[in-house]
């Protein structure tokens, strides 16, 4: 950081919870009923805990700037390193968008419901701009604010789970909470295990500055036990609450939070709506702590990766704050256009919303096809000393590696479109490519420059 002071443990908790604790899209598995919490738990003992196993180990031996990058390209080597770096960088380009088009809807709804198309569209393209500024402004900025949003996050989760609660007890749960409807169905399951890993990822963001934290070999697992045992229980304890008060037909994939919330603040009798007021402006803003810390992480990735390098332009530092001011500034710019495009090819946000955000999270997950493999490469190829390793030694990473990989690729399928005669498909499938050709170009334009 720049005065010198490295993130701690609590700092790295908080870090992570922000980065993977995430409001606008942990709704969508309500849909399936009380299940959904079984699903939530069995998730996170299939993929959440050998995820965190394998990036305990990794993180730990290998406290390397860029995280998934320089992990990938230990084991792999300089192409798949770029490529992995120029996708986790794309992702959030064309994720902020998405996030930001939740933002205005969100205010839309909740607070501002005759608020026009035009004004939403100025107001997710301001919102990228701050993005812009925090990032700018440097690693500790962003630590601070994400840190406190991490807590926002986690209070707001708690209150809806109590809620929920109060809700059940005055008027009735809107589902039946009978041990029955506890079981999933294997449909279900498997369905929805792919929407909840996607909620999940977000592990090895903290390994982008794994220079900054304060002794990583210890820090990072202690780190991955705690993360991941809070974000388990809010996101189980959240999705009670939805349940508690919306009927599980009813949930809307994309603003059931807000629905939730206000049906749940009726608990409050007379004073329903300013403490709904007083939560929605909270979560709202959970949004943005959201976008600093994958911003971070793809900007640190992009310089790990030595992209910066291909250009005098992307290699540019800000002089007061010394960070990589254009490659925020350049991401401004395509989200801000995407926007702006969005807006203008459709009126519908959901359809902005989950266009984007399908797309850009194929994009992202694909490095993790990349990253597992690399773990176990890793445990049989480098004898760096493991201060902190997974259970069961190269049989137990192989295993979470395996696991992780397939409930990854899972997760690609079920994003995937498969209506050929709709454009989110095609979006879908040029998007992917072109995103693969630069990133092979950016490769081997750099090798003739570096």
């Amino acid at each position: 950081m720049e005065n010198g002071k490295k993130v701690s443990l609590v700092g790295t908790v908080l870090f992570t919870v922000c980065s993977i604790l995430v409001l606008d899209s942990f709704v969508a598995p309500a849909i399936i009923g009380v299940s959904s919490i079984t699903v939530w738990i069995i998730s996170a003992i299939v993929f959440f805990i050998p995820y965190g196993l394998l990036s305990a180990e990794l993180g730990s031996t290998y406290p390397d700037d860029g995280g998934i990058v320089s992990w990938v390209g230990r084991a792999f080597g300089e192409f798949p390193s770029v490529l992995v770096g120029w996708m986790y960088w794309v992702n959030v380009a064309f994720w902020m968008p998405a996030v930001f088009t939740a933002f205005s809807g969100w205010l839309s709804l909740a607070l501002f419901p005759e608020m026009s198309i035009v004004l939403q569209a100025i107001i997710a393209v301001a919102m990228c701009w701050v993005i812009v500024y925090i990032g700018v402004k440097g690693i500790e900025l962003s630590v601070l604010v994400s840190n406190i949003m991490a807590a926002v996050k986690m209070g707001i989760l708690v209150i809806f789970g109590f809620m929920g609660i109060a809700y059940g007890v005055k008027n009735g749960f809107a589902n039946d909470f009978s041990i029955a409807n506890w079981v999933p169905t294997m449909d279900n399951t498997v369905t929805y295990i792919g929407a909840i890993v996607y909620n999940l990822l977000g592990f090895e963001l903290i390994g982008s500055i794994g220079s900054k934290i304060e002794n990583p070999k210890k820090t990072v697992p202690k780190m991955t036990i705690i993360a991941g045992a809070a974000i388990t229980f809010l996101y189980c304890f959240g999705t009670f609450g939805v349940l508690a008060a919306i009927n599980a037909a009813n949930v809307d994939e994309v603003d059931g939070f807000v629905y939730a919330l206000q049906e749940l603040c009726s608990v409050f009798g007379s004073a329903q709506m300013p403490v709904f007021y007083v939560l929605i402006v909270l979560a709202i803003s959970t949004l943005v702590a959201n976008m600093i810390t994958w911003c971070l992480g793809a900007n640190e990735s992009f310089q790990a990766a030595e992209l910066d390098k291909r250009s005098r332009f992307l290699a540019h530092r800000n002089k007061k704050h010394g960070t990589s001011d254009n490659l925020y500034y350049l991401m401004g710019v395509i989200s801000s256009a995407l926007i702006i495009l969005n807006y203008a090819l459709s009126g519908n946000a959901n359809d902005v919303f989950w266009t984007l955000f399908s797309f850009s999270s194929i994009v992202f997950m694909l490095n993790y096809l990349f990253m597992f493999p690399a773990a176990i490469k890793l445990k049989f190829t480098d004898d760096t000393p493991r201060q902190y390793a997974v259970p069961g030694g190269k049989a137990g990473m192989v295993i979470c590696g395996v696991i992780c990989f397939l409930c990854v690729a899972l997760a690609c399928y079920f994003l995937i479109d498969f209506d050929v005669t709709g454009y989110a498909f095609w979006m879908q499938l040029v998007g992917v490519l072109l995103t693969v050709a630069v990133g092979y170009w950016l490769y081997r334009v750099g090798k003739k420059k570096i």
